[in-house]
């Protein structure tokens, strides 16, 4: 049995912290142009930084063109890209003219006020634009479309609006009509995030984004006419979200470039978000539910390079066919033709059920990586004899099994104890324990509960994390699509330790 320290690197889901949480308050706000550093802000300089460049001095970064510097600069968070400022004389001007990327979330605890900070930043920086990530519809008078109209954004490739209502579990009762300005970035924009507005249909009707790949609706309230013609506006759309927003009953796909498709509805009154067709989708990778509460129908009419689907559930009524094949609440209930496409799989499930499982694997048979979510107590899960003929015949294909939420209660060992013993190809299997139950005893003792040396893929390892997230899903942005797995995190929980059983 081995141990790895939680040290940053992959463990989990895709997905960029700007998007999801706020960053850590920086103490001080984003200096101005000219502005001179106060005593606590300035470090030692980097060698050879009382010139313009390192050179044998060591300073190697300073003597890149400025063009890279740029991109290094604009990559930084707000605040940390102004400081660099101070640097050295070579810096004084990179930030600048280095394309901003501001994102509100820096700035939340700002001394000066979320909105004084965000005023400064704009009128202190030349342009062009990056990104720009701010709550607008709290902002008196023209205060949003002044924002957006400042040179500082100009050509912006990634544009997200919101309100102080993505704090709130549910939708404003509200929608305000967005900025005008908003859609003057339509021809650079690669990345568009909306939320808490309502999009009319005089709006969606002169829209047109030429070169917009990713497309997320959070809370948004439009026509079902409207959103066909919106996503028809965005002919270079490979990734679509759409998230609790309402106007709309049914959303049929015709795309021939979208690669991933995130879907949830809710909507507390009015028309609600209950059907997606895909009705030709050649392109389509990904088909993601997402939240507490999905679309009642789901029909796939026509995606044949469709790998990623989930999250499957047992909570919710969601119906998937593909074709004449029908999933309900995790029950195959009409299982007339293979999916062979899919191989990779996501389902939450209260109650654990190997049955299930086996069933949905004999839906899809291809299948290379399963997550799995589950934190009730589940069946008792003997398999040993009731699946012996079913072992026989049954060709299990997959590689990698992560369980999200694990108890180590019986059922659990029970579960997981099939897919060791079975699963001739397994590579990796992972475990992610409460930190209440996470110890060198316990990782011992399901050494032997799942028999670990008589596992049937001699070269599978067996992991078990501390990193536990369970409905992590319910927060993925427009940036979680984009992956092949969009399921598998790639940042570790602060302090994970991790131990592997060979």
């Amino acid at each position: 049995m081995g141990m790895e320290a939680g040290a940053p690197g992959p463990s989990s889901r895709k997905r960029k912290a700007s998007a999801h949480e706020a960053p850590a308050p920086a103490p001080t706000a984003v200096e101005a142009p000219g502005a001179e550093p106060t005593a606590e802000d300035r470090e030692p300089p980097l060698p050879g930084a009382d010139g313009d460049g390192g050179g044998a001095g060591g300073d190697r970064i300073s003597d890149l063109p400025d063009a890279v510097l740029g991109d290094i600069v604009s990559l930084l968070p707000t605040k940390e890209g102004a400081r660099t400022q101070v640097l050295a004389s070579r810096w004084r001007h990179l930030w600048r003219s280095a394309p901003l990327s501001l994102d509100h979330r820096y700035f939340l605890f700002d001394e000066e006020g979320l909105d004084v900070a965000i005023s400064r930043v704009l009128a202190a920086h030349l342009g062009p634009g990056r990104r720009f990530c701010a709550p607008v519809y709290h902002l008196p008078g023209d205060r949003a479309d002044a924002w957006l109209r400042s040179p500082a954004l100009d050509n912006l490739q990634e544009l997200e609006l919101c309100s102080f209502s993505y704090m709130l579990p549910y939708p404003p009762p509200t929608k305000q009509l967005p900025p005008s300005a908003a859609f003057r970035f339509s021809d650079t924009l690669l990345v568009f995030t909306i939320g808490d507005c309502h999009l009319t249909d005089d709006i969606t009707q002169v829209l047109h984004f030429p070169k917009l790949q990713k497309l997320a609706l959070k809370r948004v309230l439009i026509s079902e006419s409207s959103l066909h013609i919106m996503i028809a506006a965005c002919p270079a759309l490979e990734c679509l979200l759409i998230r609790k927003s309402s106007g709309f009953r049914c959303v049929r796909i015709n795309s021939i470039s979208l690669r991933s498709i995130g879907v949830s509805g809710y909507s507390p009154r009015g028309l609600n978000f209950e059907e997606l067709i895909i009705e030709n989708a050649p392109c389509l990778e990904s088909l993601l539910i997402l939240g507490s509460c999905e679309c009642g129908l789901i029909s796939v009419i026509s995606a044949p390079k469709l790998e990623a689907l989930g999250y499957l559930s047992s909570h919710y009524g969601t119906r998937i066919s593909f074709d004449s094949t029908v999933i309900e609440r995790l029950s195959v209930d009409r299982l007339t033709t293979a999916v062979c496409t899919v191989k990779i799989l996501a389902v939450d499930m209260h109650a654990l059920s190997l049955d299930t499982v086996l069933d949905l694997m004999g839906c899809f048979p291809c299948l290379e990586k399963l997550y799995i979510q589950s934190t009730g107590p589940g069946n008792t899960n003997f398999w040993r004899r009731k699946h012996r003929t079913l072992i026989r015949s049954l060709d299990i294909r997959l590689k990698t099994i992560v369980w999200r939420c694990y108890r180590g209660i019986k059922s659990h060992a029970d579960f997981a104890t099939f897919f060791v013993l079975n699963a001739g190809v397994l590579e990796l299997m992972t475990f992610e324990v409460d930190v209440e139950d996470f110890n060198e005893e316990f990782c011992a003792q399901h050494r032997k509960m799942l028999q670990v040396d008589s596992r049937a893929s001699r070269g599978a390892r067996i992991r078990f994390t501390s990193d536990w997230s369970y409905k992590y899903h319910m927060d993925f942005s427009i940036h979680d699509l984009g992956p092949a797995d969009p399921f598998e995190r790639t940042y570790p929980l602060k302090g994970d330790i991790t131990f592997v059983l060979c």
